[in-house]
């Protein structure tokens, strides 16, 4: 009996520990476990009450148990009653709540922008929601069933294979931005994040994609970034506009300044000789005593040679930067133009006891240059030497002959160049002491002006100095041969004309009558006592009109005509004297005398029918040599 008692109990005991083990399964499988633990009890206590034998009941000993079995019996038939009840309820919850959940999932896959594609780990399309249609243009019925390779470029469907590889690891691919096909072969921009799916048993089988079309935000981006490349270049372009611009200020401030300053030092290198021609013109009409009469009148003579030397050398400097200078190349004796410009210097040199020398190689005796610019850069170089020698110092001038250049040098034992401004004494208006407690007048066009002619006969002129107060060193260099440069050739209907000083002595013009037509009194005066004094018998005219009245009633073998006129200028009046008949003088020579002396005043003039163009002022010996050039020999009567 207690055997049968203590089997009962195991039986219980085990049933209950089967129980609790399966509370984790679901609820209809816990009921029906019940439903039989409840059978089981009930068969211990059958067999606990008839274990006397078959119909002897034995409830008299065992009646506490048999109670306790009763009611384990209802207990577990009605908990496995209600948990099988409960199971059906909630599987039927969980089917709805299923079906909620997939329409939710349904839902959000349909309207959803982008797009939401699955494929089997083998990279075949299983689903297409209708983002991945608006998207990419391949309907579902298209696209199901087919590679997901026919979205995917060429190029790019090795990283695909990629992708498919690290999904079947079990890894996912996040917002990897890439470029696919359209069904027109559009591309666009897209950012693709794929997750593996598994099965009920947590196998991957596929994979789920999201592509997002980032189109327009690539191109917004990029639109962004090309703005941001071009804003930053626009800002470098726009600091080295402002660096350039900072440079152009200082530069006009510079030119504005170096103006001011040339203006000032023109005004005053002006202004000096005119106060000694006016002061000793003034003196010269009271003066008795000729002594002082001529040495008043020697005074006039170099202040005013001063002022054209000045005059002659902004023309000289504008010719030479509008590039309208006119060389006359040809052979030239390197002494005989050494010589000349040393003379010319000579009685400056001696005013301050500055001993002239000058020697010339016998290999350095000829080059080809033009003979009176080559004359003025070596007087440049002269008088440059003596202005900045103090008395008693020695200024050299030598030549000889390289290989391929004929040198001239001009040394002196003045007071030298500092090593700050030799870069720019070849500059311009430039002077190393622009002060007006400077001690050497000039514009500062001298050098300039000799480095300018030196290069248009293709030569090169260069400066040493040892420093402040060791003197200073300047070589002209003259290629050999130098080629003749016909710069801009003779105009058509031009005489040749000598150089002034080339001339020769004009011993008389009598027995010509000569027309000189110009508004001012006092050069009308000038030229008409420069051609009497040789024997010319000369009218003058204040106008073109009086000039043209004259010229009815005469026959003149000389027109001298200024420019620059009142109501009718030169160009017109001489145009009116060419349109006359030839028996009325309308051939007559004609020679423009004019303050307008640059390159394009003169082809004017000559344009318009003048034989010879000279600019004023004239030195004598040009006028009556141009005088008698135009008049030619059988006119001019012989010495």
């Amino acid at each position: 009996m207690l055997l049968l008692i203590g089997l009962g109990l195991l039986a219980q005991i085990a049933t209950i520990a089967v129980a609790v083990y399966l509370l984790q399964f679901s609820r209809a499988r816990l009921g029906w476990i019940c439903v039989i633990g409840g059978l089981v009890i009930m068969l211990t206590r059958r067999i606990i009450t008839f274990s006397g034998g078959i119909g002897e009941p034995t409830v008299h000993a065992l009646s506490p148990w048999n109670e306790w079995l009763a009611v384990s019996v209802s207990m577990f038939f009605l908990a496995g009653l209600i948990l099988i009840a409960r199971s059906f309820l909630w599987q039927e919850k969980i089917e709805s709540d299923l079906g909620m959940s997939r329409q939710h999932l349904n839902a959000i896959i349909k309207h959803s922008d982008d797009a939401i594609v699955t494929k089997s780990l083998e990279g075949i399309i299983r689903s297409w929601n209708p983002a991945a249609e608006r998207i990419f243009g391949y309907t579902a019925e298209e696209i199901i069933g087919k590679s997901i390779n026919t979205i995917i470029p060429p190029e790019l469907q090795n990283d695909e294979r990629e992708i498919l590889a690290a999904i079947s690891r079990g890894q996912r691919v996040d917002h990897l931005l890439t470029e696919r096909v359209t069904k027109d072969g559009a591309r666009k921009n897209v950012s693709i994040s794929t997750s593996p799916i598994k099965n009920s048993s947590g196998r991957i089988v596929g994979a789920a994609k999201i592509a997002r079309d980032i189109t327009a935000q690539k191109r917004h981006q990029d639109a962004i970034l090309e703005s941001e490349i071009r804003y930053k270049k626009l800002a470098e372009e726009i600091s080295v506009l402002l660096g350039r611009e900072q440079i152009a200020r200082r530069q006009v401030e510079q030119a504005n300044r170096m103006k001011d300053q040339f203006l000032a030092t023109l005004s005053h290198e002006l202004r000096t000789p005119l106060n000694a021609i006016l002061g000793w013109a003034f003196l010269a009409r009271r003066q008795s005593d000729p002594e002082k009469l001529k040495e008043g009148l020697t005074i006039v003579e170099r202040n005013a040679r001063s002022q054209a030397r000045i005059i002659e050398d902004l023309l000289d400097m504008n010719r030479i930067m509008s590039g309208m200078l006119r060389l006359d190349i040809k052979d030239v004796s390197v002494p005989t133009v050494i010589q000349e410009a040393v003379e010319s210097v000579a009685p400056a040199a001696q005013a301050k006891e500055i001993h002239l020398e000058s020697t010339v190689e016998s290999r350095a005796e000829e080059v080809r240059a033009d003979a009176n610019r080559l004359k003025q850069m070596i007087w440049n170089l002269l008088v440059n030497a003596v202005k900045f020698t103090p008395a008693g110092g020695t200024v050299r001038i030598h030549a000889h002959r390289t290989q391929t250049h004929i040198e001239i040098m001009v040394s002196d034992t003045g007071k030298g160049i500092s090593p700050d401004f030799i870069p720019h004494i070849f500059d311009r208006f430039s002077q190393a002491d622009s002060s007006s407690t400077r001690q050497h007048g000039g514009l500062g066009l001298g050098l300039s002006i000799v480095k300018q002619l030196v290069e248009l006969h293709g030569g090169r002129v260069e400066v040493r100095s040892e420093g402040e107060g060791k003197g200073a060193t300047f070589t002209l260099s003259l290629p050999i041969p130098v080629f003749k440069r016909d710069l801009h050739g003779a105009t058509e209907g031009e005489l040749e004309l000598p150089a002034a000083g080339e001339f020769g002595e004009v011993s008389s013009l009598g027995g010509l009558l000569v027309l000189v037509v110009d508004d001012e009194e006092d050069s009308r005066g000038l030229v008409k006592g420069l051609l009497e004094e040789k024997g010319a018998r000369v009218l003058t005219a204040s106008s073109a009109a009086e000039g043209l009245e004259l010229l009815s009633q005469q026959a003149f073998n000389v027109i001298i005509s200024d420019i620059g006129m009142p109501h009718e200028d030169g160009f017109q009046f001489i145009r009116r004297v060419r349109k006359l008949p030839s028996e009325q003088k309308g051939t007559i020579p004609a020679i423009a005398l004019s303050a307008y002396a640059r390159q394009e005043d003169r082809t004017a003039a000559l344009e318009a029918g003048f034989h010879l163009h000279l600019s004023k002022p004239v030195e004598p010996s040009e006028l009556l040599g141009a005088v008698s050039r135009v008049v030619g020999p059988a006119v001019v009567p012989g010495p």
